[in-house]
């Protein structure tokens, strides 16, 4: 007999169960955007000269498939870059080339995270990590941080009462030290210490993801968290997205050879493009080009950075936030009655794009007090200075109609 109903289908994965099945629109053509972590194109280098060379002198390699760790002289270059870093003993056994960072954050998961685990994250703290983790099936452990980054103090405390219930620890730390997504913070000094104090002191990793670093205004350059690091304690992630190509997808992952051999064997792609890999070390490598182009960058934003400034203080001066000295993004902390996720909505209406800081947050907010609704991420890394001030008038706009 023919029937039409439907045929049971096996149930998805637990990982694909917890996902949204809606498909984001696209914005309109016409949006001024602040809410993106996209770079500015005028910003992005000429590689011309980089692909023919990859794809005449090396064609056998870039052509073929790569090395499942990488280019040998990739990971030699992000070894030395690390070191300059003030990491120490990093040689380019403890790198691991990847598809760019998201791609490692995924693989770490799929390294230490089994379903039940849990994480130690800032609140707030990069939100496109929060589904990333979410599919191993963990929970996630906030810890404040003020204007010095991460509250070392207050997560001593929180470790230390959870062992003390005799519940599992959780197994690693997430932190972005420099020019912090979404706050713009950098960590200080004692507090990378601390960092790692605390977590060889309780067993745990740190992962220190820094694609901003580069992207840096003024203010004193700091050593990276992986400098104070003896124990194979911390694995670093690092980028070429912020500062030369997000469409080029090259990243890397820092860490004791061991983790990297196994991290390897969890990467299932062949290799990351050797093409890809091959145009990025020929632009960084020959002459000064990539100084002349990360100077380049640095003024670039610098002056985005300024000119947002300059147009919240006269457009906005209810709202408050840290200047930040690197990286893409303000924080705004808005008067308490006015509700982010409204603003956004209404900043909609006007055709400009922000991004609500209650994303941010992985569950009940510092101190579990609830996550706060008076927040706004806004980056001024893609917008032209002109589109800047245009959006920054919108937003008041909008601001100003649900007053």
């Amino acid at each position: 007999m023919k029937t039409d109903a439907p045929i049971p289908k096996v149930p998805l994965a637990r990982r694909a169960a917890r996902l949204s099945a809606d498909v984001p629109a696209a914005e309109p053509h016409d949006l001024i955007s602040f809410g993106s972590g996209h770079g500015c194109p005028a910003v992005f280098p000429d590689l011309t000269e980089a692909a023919k060379s990859a794809l005449n002198a090396f064609r056998p390699e870039t052509l073929q498939y790569g090395p499942t760790f990488g280019l040998p002289e990739m990971r030699e270059w992000v070894a030395r870059h690390v070191c300059e870093n003030g990491a120490r003993n990093i040689r380019p056994e403890n790198v691991l080339v990847v598809n760019g960072a998201k791609n490692g954050l995924g693989l770490i998961g799929r390294l230490l995270l089994d379903e039940g685990d849990s994480v130690v994250v800032t609140a707030p703290t990069y939100f496109t990590l929060l589904p990333i983790f979410r599919t191993f099936g963990v929970s996630f452990v906030e810890v404040s941080q003020d204007d010095q980054g991460i509250v070392v103090a207050e997560l001593e405390k929180t470790l230390a009462r959870i062992r003390d219930a005799g519940k599992p620890l959780p197994k690693l730390i997430y932190n972005v030290p420099d020019y912090h997504n979404p706050s713009g913070v950098t960590m200080s000094l004692e507090r990378r210490k601390g960092l790692v104090r605390t977590a060889d002191a309780f067993g745990l990793y740190v992962v220190e993801d820094s694609p901003y670093r580069k992207v840096r205004f003024e203010g004193e350059q700091l050593p990276i968290v992986k400098a104070f690091d003896d124990r194979g304690t911390v694995l670093v992630l690092g980028t070429v997205s912020k500062l030369v190509a997000p469409g080029m997808r090259v990243g890397w992952i820092v860490a004791a050879e061991d983790l990297i051999a196994r991290l390897a064997q969890l990467k299932a792609d062949l290799g990351t493009s050797p093409l890809a890999q091959r145009i990025i070390l020929e632009f960084v490598t020959r002459g000064d080009q990539f100084s002349r182009h990360t100077k380049n960058v640095q003024d670039t934003y610098r002056n985005h950075r300024d000119t947002m400034v300059a147009a919240l203080r006269r457009e906005l001066p209810e709202v408050r936030f840290t200047v930040p000295h690197g990286g893409y993004y303000l924080w705004l902390t808005l008067p308490p009655h006015v509700d982010a996720e409204r603003l956004a909505a209404r900043a909609f209406e006007e055709k400009v794009g922000i991004i609500p800081g209650s994303k941010f947050y992985a569950g009940k907010g510092p101190k579990g007090q609830g996550a706060p609704t008076n927040n706004v991420r806004l980056s001024y890394s893609h917008a032209e200075p002109e589109e800047i001030e245009e959006g920054i008038r919108r937003l008041a706009r909008a601001f100003r109609s649900m007053a």
